[in-house]
């Protein structure tokens, strides 16, 4: 199950995981401080796509996650080719547009069938807002940065 980081307006889910208010000991404060940061990053870059992107900012939970990697990726490429662009103003390009080169573009699948039937949803509802896993991933994780961070 994947995860969010998030801050402190989000609910103890198992999907979201958030900074420690009050870290005691070296421990939880180098894990506070990474995922403070690591979240600020993400959210800054999360941000400009969603500003420049309408699909980004739409809920995705009925796209199949092939397709959600598709996006993002696309999304990212042509943010950079935009300000790569946006930094040679001078130089004039004649784009056509209209030319279509036979390339395929697949239309986007969304997924509507009940795969897995109502029951598995709710299933995997309940396992999302389990504060226990929430506490067990946050406990893993402290660990996992704290041995890293031995390492070097």
């Amino acid at each position: 199950m994947g995860y969010y980081l998030a801050d402190g307006i989000y609910p103890k889910w198992a999907t979201f995981f958030k900074t420690i208010p009050a870290p005691q000991g070296h421990k939880y404060k180098l894990f506070a401080a990474t995922q403070e940061a690591c979240r600020k990053d993400v959210e800054r870059a999360f941000g400009v796509l969603q500003a420049r992107f309408t699909i980004v900012r739409g809920p995705a939970r009925f796209f199949h996650l092939e397709t959600l990697q598709k996006i993002m990726k696309a999304c990212i490429i042509l943010h950079k080719m935009i300000v790569e662009d946006e930094r040679d103003d001078n130089e004039v390009v004649d784009l056509d547009y209209e030319q279509i080169d036979g390339m395929d573009n697949p239309l986007l699948q969304v997924l509507r069938e009940q795969s897995d039937g109502f029951m598995s949803y709710i299933e995997r509802h309940g396992r999302i807002r389990d504060r226990e896993i929430h506490f067990q991933l946050q406990l893993v994780l402290i660990e996992h940065l704290w041995q890293l961070q031995g390492e070097s």
